[in-house]
């Protein structure tokens, strides 16, 4: 069935957000409508109003959320009415070469659903019956989606739905650099550039997997708060450095892991920079697509350093999002804390403010 939801909006690059209300159609083969009960505010959906990521507007926005099952399309196995699930931005068809290799965050097919549903058609239309595109085959920002079912991870019922959405981005992004792509081992040091969602959630990877040093860098003093609460050891401001690599290495002698979330080329050079003999940098921040990075060749071989890439923290949502969410049961894992404020969808422009000018670790649209 067919169903009225508001919905935050990008009509246009570099304007600010909107809510309007939109129709939400019901699922076909293979896809489910969820009632969406909350959806974190993320950098990566501000980076797709001003075009840094070129989803074509019209956009329902989000694609970090959890919410509850109310209609199942014809052929779904595995999921019911009531079923909790978290969205994911990734689409996984299994089948691929990737996918069977068991980096299913790589799908060969996943570029097919970027701001459609795999079958490249959505399901949501404006006031006037004009299609919209939804962010990463999501568009969770919206009291309700429809979704494929490859964009959905079934989670257990005990766990707020609010700490639950974080899990879908930048709870996975960040401990996820650390526990799958850089495989951090207890006692290393390691160095976080950028304390926002993605590189708090990177700080406690780090302490979770046992780092004996934590260094944060960050130039908003309160961010480097944050980051002692999350586990961080040392923080450096950028206010008091000028070169926080420099800092980094008299502090430690050069770190053993170091992870950029910031998604600027000179921010990666530092990071690399940063680095000990056999250490390893991580890039996890989405930087611009012309944006370069330039890094002395000859490091490479003779102190066996390494530059790497980590996309939604080298997942396997079926496995990891759940993994993740036992670990915060276990109290292990930090998401209470995570959310420093909630916003109805009325608010939504003011979620994004605060966003911008630093004020949240996570800011959550909550659903009524």
């Amino acid at each position: 069935m067919d169903r009225q939801a508001k919905a935050v909006v990008c009509r246009e690059w570099g304007k600010p957000v909107q809510v309007e209300q939109i129709t939400v159609d019901g699922p076909k083969r293979g896809e489910i409508t969820i009632k969406v009960a909350a959806c974190g505010v993320c950098h990566s959906d501000l980076s797709a109003t001003t075009g840094k990521i070129q989803y074509p507007p019209p956009l329902v926005l989000g694609h970090e959320a959890a919410g509850v099952v109310v209609e199942v399309g014809e052929g779904v196995e595995g999921f019911s009415e009531g079923d909790h699930v978290v969205s994911s931005f990734i689409s996984m068809c299994g089948k691929c070469r990737q996918c069977v290799r068991g980096h299913p965050v790589l799908c060969e097919n996943a570029r097919k659903a970027m701001f459609t549903l795999p079958d490249g058609t959505v399901r949501t239309r404006d006031s006037q019956g004009e299609p919209l595109n939804v962010f990463g085959a999501c568009g969770v920002m919206a009291e309700y989606a429809t979704l494929h079912v490859d964009n959905c991870v079934k989670v257990a019922e005990d766990v707020p739905l609010q700490n639950a959405a974080l899990v879908g981005c930048a709870v996975m992004t960040g401990v996820g650099a650390v526990f799958n792509t850089a495989g951090l081992e207890p006692g290393s040091r390691a160095a976080v550039f950028g304390i926002g969602g993605v590189g708090l959630n990177a700080v406690q990877g780090c302490a979770t997997a046992g780092a004996e040093m934590i260094v944060a860098v960050d130039n908003n003093p309160k961010k480097l708060a944050m980051a002692r609460e999350f586990g961080a050891t040392h923080t450096i401001d950028l206010n008091e450095v000028d070169d926080a690599a420099k800092a980094i290495r008299k502090l430690t002698g050069g770190v053993d892991y170091a992870f950029e979330c910031v998604g600027a080329g000179a921010v990666v050079e530092q990071a690399y920079k940063s680095l000990g003999r056999g250490g390893t940098a991580v890039v996890v921040g989405v930087a611009d697509p012309k944006d370069k990075t330039s890094i002395t060749t000859l490091t490479l071989p003779a102190d066996e350093r390494t530059l790497k890439g980590s996309w939604l923290g080298s997942a396997r949502p079926q496995h990891d999002f759940p993994r993740l969410l036992g670990l915060y049961r276990a109290g292990k894992l930090k998401l209470d804390e995570l959310i420093t404020q909630t916003y109805s969808i009325d608010e939504a422009v003011q979620a994004f403010d605060d966003m911008i000018s630093g004020k949240n670790a996570r800011g959550v649209i909550v659903f009524d």
